[in-house]
């Protein structure tokens, strides 16, 4: 009997530990290094996207932008068209949301 309770209280915790582990809607870091190949900034500002062309794929890859150091990056001129940048961005509901947008060379 004890037997078959112990079988039991170890089937029913192995029974909640297996549906209590649930996937989350964790959104794919990505990386990349690539050429730009375009930037579009918004009229408001405090958005961009910028065209990536994959170094290894060759692939036009859209990144958007919201963090305000990359913004004022763009406006500053000191990246443009045709920099190569090293890129992490989330894919995250199908949109490339920037994380990390800096120049590989350099300081």
């Amino acid at each position: 009997m004890k037997k078959f309770i112990s079988f039991s209280i170890f089937a029913i915790f192995l029974a909640i530990g297996a549906l209590s582990f649930s996937t989350t809607a964790s959104a794919e870091e990505l990386k990349m290094v690539g050429t730009i190949s375009k930037i579009e900034m918004a009229a408001d500002g405090k958005s961009a996207v910028a065209m990536l062309k994959d170094s290894k794929s060759g692939a036009e890859v859209p990144i958007f932008i919201a963090d305000e150091l990359t913004l004022d990056k763009f406006k500053d001129k000191r990246i443009v068209v045709d920099d190569e940048i090293r890129c992490r961005y989330d894919n995250e509901s199908g949109k490339n949301l920037s994380k990390s947008f800096k120049k590989t060379a350099g300081c």
